[in-house]
């Protein structure tokens, strides 16, 4: 007997599960078979809070972007660690060539809570001088997943914001 890998989550049920778990309290814009989420993430109980927005489509890595506070401006001008991009700040959760997150995965269970341990080895790092969140950054052509091209040409004015 042979067990296949359980169906991909669709974009609405990854939603709904975001918008009912109290850990990813916010909220956000549901579109064609993708979405925008805004929360607020807070690493300790000591932490600044932070707002961040997770743009999902299907056919791609999440993304996570930190919107508030400008980590760069609080980086003193130095080059933040373990992100895709400086300005808008994206963050590197997880390496895609891993499998460390399966679209199978929910969202409010994985990306939510990664988001806030980067926080917690973001602020270690503004303090310490020192990236100890481990991990492997890698180069921007291992970021994305192989996407076919008849889903590419399917655009949606929310996907190509969330891109």
């Amino acid at each position: 007997m042979r067990f296949s890998e359980p169906k991909p989550l669709t974009a609405a049920q990854q939603f709904l599960l975001l918008k009912k778990n109290p850990l990813s309290a916010g909220d956000g814009i549901l579109g064609s078979g993708c979405f925008e989420w805004r929360f607020r993430a807070t690493p300790t109980p000591l932490s600044r809070i932070y707002e961040a927005r997770l743009g999902f489509a299907p056919d791609r890595s999440p993304r996570v972007y930190i919107e508030n506070p400008d980590l760069v401006l609080l980086a003193g001008g130095k080059k933040l660690p373990h992100v895709y991009e400086q300005s808008p700040t994206r963050l590197c959760l997880y390496l895609p060539r891993t499998y460390e997150w399966q679209p199978w995965m929910r969202l409010d269970q994985t990306i939510v809570p990664w988001t806030s341990l980067w926080l917690f080895y973001f602020e270690d790092w503004l303090s310490e001088g020192e990236w100890r969140g481990g991990g492997e950054h890698p180069e921007p052509h291992d970021v994305e997943r192989r996407v076919s091209r008849s889903r590419l040409q399917r655009r949606h004015p929310l996907r190509e914001r969330i891109e």
